[in-house]
């Protein structure tokens, strides 16, 4: 991300064959249809990009990383992989509600 602007971020492919190009990425209108009553809002579509950013990013440190927890939104090893790009624990800022997360054991690990 090179620049966050109130309806659109302007931002730098990272890899693949269009590696350095420079992209503008716009607020999306979302529409719920799952409310008994109709409402827009606008929303950039950061999570992905943040998910993406985080695979591609092997081998490689972070200067800072910030993971949001107040919703699952990661699959299994990519909040753990946040946890490791990082090149100093100062710059790691965890969002979590009432700073706790339940730690989450799954069966085919044991």
């Amino acid at each position: 991300m090179k620049n966050l602007m109130p309806y659109i971020i302007e931002a730098r492919i990272m890899t693949g064959h269009a590696a350095g190009e420079k992209v503008f990425i716009p607020r999306n209108q979302i529409i719920p249809s799952d409310f008994p009553f109709q409402f827009k809002r606008l929303q950039f579509p950061v999570r992905l990009i943040f998910a993406m950013s985080i695979n591609k990013a092997q081998r490689k440190s972070l200067k800072v990383v910030g993971l949001d927890l107040l919703k699952l939104c990661f699959s299994r090893g990519q909040q753990y992989m946040g946890y490791l790009r990082v090149g100093n624990a100062n710059n790691l800022y965890i969002l979590a509600p009432n700073g706790i997360k339940e730690n989450i054991v799954y069966p085919e690990d044991l």
